[in-house]
């Protein structure tokens, strides 16, 4: 069967997903604000859940059109294919939000949704009570402008999920963020890569996986691979023909932090994402950051100032970061905050910026090459 999809993800970061999807040999990939398109078989569903880094999920679109009453909604919903997907037996919750529409009541619109969709199964398989005792099939609805969208969620949990990370310390940064920084460094494995402020060690292992060409999600499953639609060996094949793309080198991977609890986590982290024989992580104070390299890149998310320190300790933090860096040539940073004062604060100017979001808080990449 073939699908339109979309890839729901932070704004700032359409661009590499589509250029992930790409080089898995994806087609028909469209970048719009807040997502990617494209389309194919049950192949691409299981390789894109299996293989994208920095994603949300995997969304399988079933429609969109023009709804500013509760009728609109009820028909446009109807005339959608629902039971190319769902089963009789199927279990299919409705959430999702609604922008600057006719339509602003969250609830109202998933009743009208979920009676719709029940109509339309009704009249295909005849009956008349759906006991949805069978696998999942999220349905997610968006209205913004008074358009709609209808999908049916393919992941299940996120993609950010990959099943290392069960413990973490204060305000730790999404794998799908950290992912994304790493890409957006161009690390591939040959330099040198330190994150010195690590925490629980996200952008270390995400390092690490992207070094190894390691897809994120060999060791999770996904919610489509319960659906009877999707034959087991797609998804079996897709995981071999992953695995079969590694790379197997010797990559110089470290990650350090001041706090000894956040290192002894991150070896954990590093352990379950099976990554512990490439990534070293140490004690150590990144104010004192003194370490040598012919090339090196330096990928890395200190407090903010926001949560954990104070706005002036954040600053002080990063002026003695700028000092001690200056001493150590040959490293480019990538550095993600949302600190106005940055710049002024660690002592020079990037030399480019990138806006992100780390969850809703609005930051910057700073990119220093040289």
């Amino acid at each position: 069967m073939n699908y339109k999809m979309c890839v729901p993800c932070l704004l700032g970061l359409e661009g590499p997903i589509a250029d992930e999807l790409k080089k898995l040999s994806i087609p028909d990939v469209a970048a719009e604000n807040g997502r990617v398109y494209f389309s194919g078989s049950d192949a691409e569903l299981a390789r894109a859940n299996i293989c994208l880094r920095i994603g949300e999920r995997v969304l399988i679109e079933m429609g969109t059109f023009e709804a500013k009453s509760f009728d609109a909604l009820f028909e446009g919903t109807k005339a959608l294919p629902w039971e190319s997907i769902i089963p009789a037996e199927g279990a299919f919750p409705v959430k999702g939000y609604s922008l600057n529409s006719h339509l602003f009541s969250v609830s109202d619109c998933q009743k009208i949704i979920k009676k719709a969709i029940v109509e339309r199964l009704k009249s295909v398989y005849h009956i008349d009570w759906f006991r949805e005792s069978g696998g999942l099939y999220q349905i997610q609805f968006s209205i913004m402008k008074d358009r709609v969208s209808l999908c049916i969620d393919a992941s299940g949990d996120g993609l950010h999920k990959r099943g290392y990370r069960p413990a973490h310390n204060a305000a730790p940064l999404k794998e799908t963020m950290a992912a994304a920084m790493v890409t957006l460094s161009r690390y591939r494995g040959r330099d040198d890569f330190c994150d010195p402020f690590c925490g629980s060690g996200t952008i270390p292992i995400e390092a690490a996986l992207i070094a190894k060409n390691r897809a994120p999600g060999l060791g999770r499953s996904f919610t489509a691979q319960s659906w009877p639609g999707i034959p087991r060996r797609v998804w079996e094949d897709e995981r071999e023909a992953a695995r079969a793309r590694e790379f197997h080198g010797e990559y110089r991977i470290i990650g350090s932090d001041i706090d000894p609890r956040s290192v002894a986590i991150a070896r954990e982290n590093a352990q379950r994402a099976g990554v512990d024989d490439v990534v070293h992580f140490e004690v150590a104070d990144a104010l004192r950051f003194d370490r040598k390299t012919e090339r090196g890149v330096i990928v890395t998310n200190p407090p903010y100032g926001e949560r954990i320190l104070e706005k002036q300790e954040a600053e002080t933090l990063y002026r003695g970061f700028g000092r001690a860096l200056s001493d150590c040539p040959n490293w480019q940073l990538y550095l993600l905050s949302s600190h106005t004062e940055f710049e002024r604060c660690f002592g020079r100017t990037a030399d480019k910026k990138r806006k992100l979001y780390n969850g809703m808080i609005k930051c910057d990449l700073y990119m220093y090459y040289k």
